[in-house]
């Protein structure tokens, strides 16, 4: 992967690497729904019809169902979803073959941040190449992070971040692209993707007091539902009193980080129907980690938020 990912995909590779076996039978399952539903999806509409609430599918959650980029493509043009995001920029062209977008482009990974000076130019480095790949494919977001404590107090790393993210907003402006600025659950140990014990930025006005300070249009925060739900809660109400904030939304089901299905609290028809409501018009990106066939596993996720 491209180094300006290797943080967060080193992370990603290990838990991919150590569940090899299950993702394995996760992959054959999702490539057997390919071929079993190719016939009748090809001359059947696109899953999502209606189409209000603009859907993207986050790469790295469906890589191992789906290796082969140009196959995942195929996928998000049946599903009816006109995004796959944070997926390296090498494979932008293949996405533009089927006329798709990246609605929100990867950077530094979560374990390096702006709440740590001694890490700020990794971080600007990094940005400052996305920021101008986004650009010149038009990817209109790029995500960066807080970083992890290590030791640096809330209060400090706030204003470690204020000062850090001031350094690159402006830009983010020349060239406008959004820097959406992640905040992570640290609640949950149970698995190295479903949550991030020690990340500094794990509630949401944390976050949004660091965008208010930093106060450019060109820094929202990356609301992930499922990190917010286990962290702070009362999800609908705080989209809408921070709805000038949000530039870009996550899904997953809680407790576990899977399917938008019956077994999972949070309803997401009404939180897509609050996004609707309060005007968002940004993407809302799939990010479940699949436990059955992903392939019928996102289906289920894009008609539930096909609002």
């Amino acid at each position: 992967m491209d180094h300006s990912l290797s943080n967060q995909q080193s992370t990603r590779r290990h838990w991919m690497q150590s569940s090899a076996t299950g993702l394995a039978m996760l992959a054959a399952a999702a490539g057997a729904g390919e071929n079993q539903h190719a016939d009748k999806d090809k001359t059947d509409a696109p899953i999502a019809q209606r189409k209000r609430i603009r859907q993207s599918l986050v790469h790295w959650c469906y890589a191992p169902a789906w290796p082969d980029v140009e196959a995942f493509c195929r996928v998000a043009v049946r599903l009816g979803v006109p995004s796959i995001e944070l997926i390296d920029p090498k494979h932008w062209p293949m996405l533009k073959k089927y006329g798709l977008t990246c609605a929100i482009a990867g950077s530094h990974g979560y374990k390096t941040g702006f709440n740590n000076p001694g890490e700020w130019e990794q971080c600007l480095e990094i940005l400052r190449t996305r920021i101008s790949q986004a650009a010149e494919f038009g990817c209109k977001r790029v995500i960066t992070f807080t970083g992890m404590a290590n030791g640096i107090s809330k209060a400090e790393g706030a204003d470690n971040c204020v000062t850090g993210l001031k350094k690159i907003v402006g830009e983010a402006e020349r060239h406008d692209v959004t820097l959406c600025l992640e905040m992570l659950n640290s609640r949950d140990n149970s698995h190295p993707m479903k949550g991030h014990p020690g990340y500094q930025g794990d509630h949401c006005d944390y976050c949004i007091d660091i965008l208010k300070r930093v106060g450019s249009s060109h820094l929202k925060l990356l609301f992930d539902i499922y990190h917010v739900q286990i962290m702070d809660g009362d999800v609908i109400r705080r989209l809408r009193e921070h709805k000038e904030y949000v530039g870009h939304i996550h899904t997953a089901g809680n407790p576990g980080r899977g399917e938008l299905d019956d077994t999972q609290e949070i309803h997401y028809p009404g939180v897509m129907n609050a996004l609707l409501e309060m005007g968002y018009s940004g993407y809302v990106g799939q990010e479940f980690i699949p436990t059955r066939d992903a392939w019928d596993g996102l289906k289920q996720a894009v008609r539930t938020c096909d609002i």
